[in-house]
């Protein structure tokens, strides 16, 4: 299947110079000269080498088809985490680095889509969405307006987001898992 080069997404297999590769990050990048472009960060799947590359929105990539298989998340033990195959019951243990940074929005019994190639996890999709408390939060600077600043905020998994000012300590708010940003507050 073909795709444009700004249509790759963080968990997505390319084909790419002859090999298989995931795609770790990206980053829309947008510059005052010149077309827009997508910052894509590649890992092989075969030999896990990693590959900084500029696609531009013009350049068609083939993204490979993949088996999709529904897991839910159990737990991690060490630098590992483990899933359960909901259809067969059965066990994959996943390497932390495989599922990279956004491990840290996995909580228990959450359901993920792995992507399986000749029955090789090769990659994974979260929740577009998760809901997380904020556990410390910076207080309100006078005089700032509601309309045009943020602050930084720390939620349960560790990770530091930026907020509007009207959230607290203790509020949960819900947050995009690739782009790890503040969507909006979460329904009491």
């Amino acid at each position: 299947m073909k795709i444009n080069g700004n249509e790759i997404k963080p968990g997505n297999v390319i084909e790419h110079k002859g090999g298989l590769w995931a795609a770790v990050k990206t980053n829309a990048v947008k510059p005052g000269k010149g077309g827009a472009f997508n910052q894509v960060e590649l890992k092989n799947l075969i030999d896990g080498t990693k590959l900084n590359e500029r696609f531009r929105a013009s350049e068609t990539i083939e993204k490979i088809r993949l088996d999709q298989k529904d897991f839910q998340y159990l737990y991690s033990e060490g630098e590992m985490l483990v899933f359960m195959d909901l259809n067969s019951y059965e066990q994959l243990e996943l390497h932390n680095d495989f599922v990279g940074e956004r491990a840290a929005f996995l909580q228990d019994g959450m359901n993920v889509r792995v992507e399986m190639y000749e029955e090789k996890a090769i990659g994974i999709t979260l929740p577009d969405q998760v809901t997380l408390k904020i556990v410390e939060a910076d207080p309100v600077v006078k005089g700032q307006t509601v309309s045009s600043s943020y602050k930084p905020a720390v939620m349960e998994n560790g990770i530091r987001v930026m907020v509007p000012p009207f959230i607290d300590a203790g509020e949960s708010i819900i947050v995009d898992t690739s782009e790890i940003t503040y969507i909006r507050r979460a329904d009491a």
